[in-house]
């Protein structure tokens, strides 16, 4: 057994789910059938890709718990080629703030609440307790790694950790240019208002904003085409009769963004949805 895979199984029996990573710190396909991308998955390898496989294999998709997986055949090969440890924060109910540069840490010592800390080979990792969108360059030197998205395991760190702070959720929080946001607002009634209302009471609506709500939150994987085909449903059945409001639409957006997505994907896909409806 690789010394890579025993830290992967230490990690599976603590809660958190590991992946291998190959050189350049890039994961692998991590089944025979998707070696070199063969399976047509996405190139960057940060989401399922469209392959057939039984399970999702790639990237932070592909960490898991579940010691039978990390140990299978289809595995074998990719730690045995293997060049480090990675595991997805977010599935270990943790974001991991990403320092790579002396600048960067020093501002984090002046605005974030003390926390582990990891030492990585250009800076270091600070780990919070809670879960986060992703978010890239959200100040120079500065990555926040926690849902779809992996970080390189380089052992536990130091100090106690802290419970995920409002000044970390608020790096991830872009405002748009205001172009961006009258293309981004969320209007009712949809379609005019024009359809004939087939809801008896209000409960039906709230009903059906619920059980939308769970879907997306219930999604393990194709987080994307969840939410897609979930803001289609919705739509289908309360598009056109302009019972939606804002708020209505706000959480399902919410829903989503909790699972990972950007608000930038929640509004296309919701637009999507729209006019593939004709609304």
């Amino acid at each position: 057994m690789s010394e890579h895979l025993k830290t992967a199984l230490h990690l599976a029996l603590s809660g958190i789910p590991p992946l291998p990573l190959r050189a350049g710190k890039l994961p692998f396909g991590n089944c025979r059938s998707c070696v070199r991308n063969a399976c047509g998955g996405r190139p960057n390898m940060k989401a399922p890709g469209p392959c057939t496989c039984p399970a999702p294999c790639h990237g932070w998709a592909a960490a898991t718990t579940d010691p039978t997986v990390l140990r299978s055949r289809d595995w074998a090969y990719a730690w045995r080629d293997a060049a480090a440890v990675a595991y997805h924060p977010g599935g270990a109910g943790l974001t991991v703030v990403d320092l790579d540069s002396a600048e960067a840490i020093m501002w984090a010592r002046a605005s974030l609440p003390a926390t582990q800390i990891v030492r990585t080979t250009r800076g270091e990792h600070w780990l919070y307790e809670g879960v986060m969108q992703s978010a890239n360059a959200v100040r120079p030197g500065v990555d926040i790694k926690s849902l779809m998205q992996y970080a390189r395991w380089l052992g536990p760190g130091a100090g106690a950790m802290a419970a995920l702070p409002d000044a970390v959720r608020a790096l991830a929080v872009k405002e748009p240019s205001p172009a961006r946001m009258a293309s981004q607002t969320l209007t009712v009634p949809l379609g005019g208002g024009k359809g004939e209302c087939r809801h008896r009471t209000p409960a039906y609506l709230e009903r059906g904003i619920a059980m939308a709500e769970q879907r997306i939150t219930d999604a393990r994987s194709a987080v994307h085409s969840t939410v897609y085909r979930t803001f289609l449903a919705v739509l289908s059945a309360h598009g056109g009769c302009g019972c939606l409001t804002e708020a209505h639409m706000a959480r399902l957006f919410t829903a989503a963004q909790a699972k990972g997505e950007s608000p930038r994907h929640c509004t296309d896909a919701w637009t999507n949805a729209r006019t593939r409806l004709g609304l």
